[in-house]
C-alpha cells in the first residue's frame, strides 16, 4: 500500500510542483531521506487525491493556511506556485492574503503578500 501512496503522491506532485519535490528530496537526502518519501505519501497521496475538493481549492486553503501560521515561507512559496500551477489567478491568492489578515492579523497577511510578491517576480523574470 506504502508504494502506491507513494505513486500517487509522485503523480500529483508532477501536477502541481514537480521541482519543488526534487528539490526537498535533494534538501534531505543526506540527513532525512525518509521525510521526503513521507510528504509524497501522506499530503499528495492520501490527502490530494482525495474526491470532495478540486485541487485549485485545495491550493487556496492550503495558501491561507500557511499564511496564517506565518512560519513556513519557503512552503508558501511553493504551495503559491502549486496554486497557480492548478489553475488558481494571482488575484485569488492575493485575496486569500488579504482575507488572512483580518483572521491571522496583519503581520501575516503582509509577510504571504511579500512572499507572493517574490514568486510572481521570479516567475516573470
Amino acid at each position: 500500500m506504502s508504494e502506491d501512496r507513494y505513486k500517487k503522491g509522485l503523480e500529483m506532485l508532477k501536477i502541481m510542483n514537480p521541482a519543488s519535490y526534487q528539490q526537498l528530496q535533494d534538501n534531505l537526502e543526506d540527513i532525512a531521506p525518509d521525510m521526503a518519501r513521507f510528504v509524497a505519501e501522506f499530503p499528495y497521496g492520501d490527502i490530494y487525491t482525495r474526491k470532495g475538493l478540486d485541487l485549485k481549492t485545495r491550493e487556496l486553503i492550503t495558501v491561507a493556511a500557511i499564511t496564517a501560521l506565518g512560519t513556513a515561507p519557503l512552503q508558501l512559496k511553493s504551495h503559491i506556485k502549486g496554486a497557480l500551477n492548478v489553475g488558481c489567478t494571482r488575484e485569488e491568492i492575493v485575496e486569500v492574503m488579504i482575507q488572512m489578515a483580518v483572521y491571522a492579523g496583519f503581520p501575516a497577511g503582509l509577510n504571504g503578500l511579500y512572499t507572493a510578491k517574490e514568486v510572481f517576480e521570479d516567475l516573470d523574470e
